[in-house]
C-alpha cells in the first residue's frame, strides 16, 4: 500500500479521518459511491471540503494511486468528484488509480477553486 507521505491524516481539529495507518490485513475496503443528502451535518460537508481541497493540493488534476487513503472518506467524493483513472477498475485494490474530475470539483466546491480560472 502506498503511503501519501505529506498527506494530511484528518481535518484540523476533527476525528474525520483521511488516511490509514496500514493496510487491512482483509484488503482494501472496496469504493463505492455514497449518496451526499443536502440535510448532511456541516461538519461532515466540512470534512469533505477538507478531503477535496487536499486531494486538489495533493494531486491537482493528474491520476493518484488510492493507496492509504480512506476508503470511507473517498466513498464520499467517489462517483462524482473522484473517478477511476483506469479501465478495468478494481475497487477493492489499494494499487487502483484514482483521478480528480475537476468539472464536477469545481460545481461541488466552487470555493476551493475561487481564481482559477472555473467553468
Amino acid at each position: 500500500m502506498t503511503k501519501h507521505r505529506g498527506f494530511p491524516g484528518r481535518l484540523p481539529g476533527t476525528d474525520f479521518q483521511f488516511v490509514l495507518r496500514r493496510a487491512s490485513k482483509k484488503g482494501a475496503t472496496p469504493l463505492v459511491a455514497r449518496e451526499r443528502y443536502a440535510d448532511r451535518r456541516p461538519a461532515d460537508r466540512r470534512a469533505d471540503e477538507g478531503f477535496m481541497e487536499a486531494l486538489w493540493t495533493h494531486f491537482g488534476d493528474q491520476p493518484f494511486e488510492r493507496g492509504n487513503l480512506d476508503a470511507g472518506r473517498l466513498n464520499w467524493l467517489f462517483g462524482r468528484e473522484v473517478v477511476p483513472a483506469e479501465t478495468p477498475f478494481d475497487p477493492a485494490s489499494y494499487q487502483s488509480l484514482l483521478r480528480i474530475d475537476v468539472a464536477v470539483a469545481r460545481r461541488s466546491f466552487p470555493d476551493l477553486f475561487d481564481g482559477e480560472g472555473g467553468q
